[in-house]
């Protein structure tokens, strides 16, 4: 129970600091208004390598589904545990929305942007495009983990770890975010979209769950695929994982692309015809 407990305060806290500096930055009545994006990513990088320091002794700070489900696919993690660890950290990334809503309750109906208000809460791409879209998030996220798994292959302080974690976690935002946001975790999206759904923010519009599944697949994918590779390259264990995910993966891009393309068509068509 402890390590589901602490995987829990691990994204409440994740998203609390977080998803609060961005309230802080979007909401016009805020101190705060139009810190920028460096402000952003170092709130973000900072939170992360705390979370660590505080709670990695204790359920290793996955504070990520996709860290979760890659480490046992790895064969590092108990599988028996992964249920509960992903829906502690749903649950957390969705207390942690309610958190920040009930912190600036009085700045909800200052603003009038309803995307401004979602954005808030979750990750969304500046330019609307599922294919680019989710291989941004893969990308990234594969980018990330296999950073992170090197620091246990290499000789690093691990006094040090949560800090260099931290620092990658700036990197990345700082680089990529302006694409999608690099959501990197489906707790980080889901949650807080979850929260944003159900509370009574003032001119809210839309938690846009057509998007949704993008921050929640995307990053799975590409940590386990990045944690696959990552075995093979350093321990030399190239098996049916790897194959089965590089096959999966490939299948994936492909259906978004004719999905994306059969859309397009029907869209067409619709607007031939309004014509």
């Amino acid at each position: 129970m402890n390590v589901y407990l602490a995987e829990f305060i691990g994204v409440t806290m994740l998203i609390f600091f977080g998803c609060g500096v961005l309230a802080g930055n979007s909401l016009k009545t805020s101190g705060s208004h139009q810190a920028g994006n460096v402000a952003i990513n170092i709130s973000w990088g900072c939170t992360v390598a705390m979370v660590i320091y505080c709670l990695g002794d204790i359920s290793g700070a996955h504070i990520n589904p996709a860290v979760t489900i890659m480490q046992a696919v790895r064969g590092t993690f108990e599988w028996s545990l992964v249920p509960g660890y992903v829906l502690a950290q749903i649950a957390g990334g969705m207390f942690g929305g309610v958190l920040v809503y009930f912190q600036f309750i009085n700045h909800w109906e200052k603003t009038d942007d309803p995307q401004a208000k979602l954005t808030i809460f979750v990750t969304a791409p500046t330019i609307r495009n599922n294919l680019a879209n989710f291989f941004s998030e893969y990308i990234v996220t594969f980018a990330l983990v296999f950073c992170i798994l090197g620091l246990d292959k290499n000789t690093f302080p691990s006094g040090l770890k949560p800090l260099a974690v931290g620092c990658l976690i700036f990197l990345v935002g700082t680089s990529f975010g302006g694409v999608t946001g690099a959501a990197l975790n489906p707790a980080r999206d889901l949650g807080p979209r979850l929260a944003h759904f159900f509370l009574p923010i003032p001119g809210k519009g839309s938690s846009d769950f057509k998007y949704a599944w993008i921050p929640v697949v995307a990053p799975i994918m590409g940590a386990i695929t990045s944690g696959l590779v990552h075995l093979a390259l350093y321990d030399g264990v190239v098996d049916y994982r790897l194959y089965t995910m590089i096959g999966v993966t490939i299948a994936t891009f492909v259906g978004i692309k004719l999905i994306s393309k059969n859309e397009e068509s029907i869209h067409n068509e619709l607007i031939d015809k309004v014509a």
